[in-house]
């Protein structure tokens, strides 16, 4: 990839994503770069800023503490242009682990005659976990995920934990079926870096811990 490099100047108000935006209305209009809510909500200007994987929109140019800095797409996904990544396998990945809440009567989902309330001990379980917006840092950042396109990722398996811990869901043990082998939760190896780069402070690494606990009570109990 052919590097570019441009002069700003900049308040200190400004982000990296407001930074780029001035580049492409300003200095080279041809410049590929994600974006949509500017918010930190979408999850969509996900880069590598100064080597580190970050959201451009939550990323204030003057906090890098640096003159100059390096902007690049991330690592961890197939690049379409400049900054812009194809995210098609991250959403297959996302999907594989059935991230929706399972009901087991099939009549329920369209005619349902009761709410399912939850007490606040109940959402606590999963609430840590639900905060994911999909921008995938968190594979981007992952070792595992960069050396082995097999691995479902940290994403998928966070957000496996988070519907296995809501007391709405019925679909556990299938989940804990599909993720039962080495693309799955046995692939991680808890670098912990997925945790580390996530801008909404879920916790994979820890979801993946506690996965592997499920997982391997699931299939004692099953073999038993």
């Amino acid at each position: 990839m052919i590097s570019k490099s441009y002069e700003l100047r900049l308040d200190r108000f400004e982000t990296v994503l407001s930074a780029l935006l001035h580049i492409k209305e300003s200095l080279d209009p041809t410049l590929a770069v994600r974006y949509s809510c500017r918010m930190g909500v979408c999850g969509s200007c996900g880069m590598v800023v100064n080597g580190r994987p970050r959201l451009a929109c939550e990323t204030n140019v003057y906090s890098l503490g640096s003159a100059e800095i390096s902007v690049g797409p991330m690592e961890g996904h197939p690049l379409l242009r400049d900054l812009v990544c194809d995210f098609d396998e991250f959403f297959e990945n996302h999907s594989s682990v059935n991230p929706w809440l399972v009901r087991t009567d099939v009549e329920e989902k369209f005619s349902s005659a009761k709410e399912f309330p939850q007490t606040r001990s109940e959402q606590d379980q999963y609430l840590p976990f639900a905060n994911c917006i999909k921008c995938g840092l968190c594979v981007d950042a992952c070792p595992v995920a960069n050396t082995n396109p097999a691995f479902v990722g940290p994403q998928a398996l966070s957000q496996a934990l988070r519907y296995n811990l809501d007391s709405r869901d019925q679909g556990s043990d299938v989940r804990l079926e599909l993720l039962d082998r080495l693309e799955g939760v046995w692939g991680c190896e808890f670098a912990g870096s997925c945790s580390r780069v996530c801008p909404k402070g879920v916790d994979p690494a820890l979801a993946i811990q506690l996965l592997k606990l499920d997982v391997a009570k699931h299939a004692t109990g099953r073999a038993a």
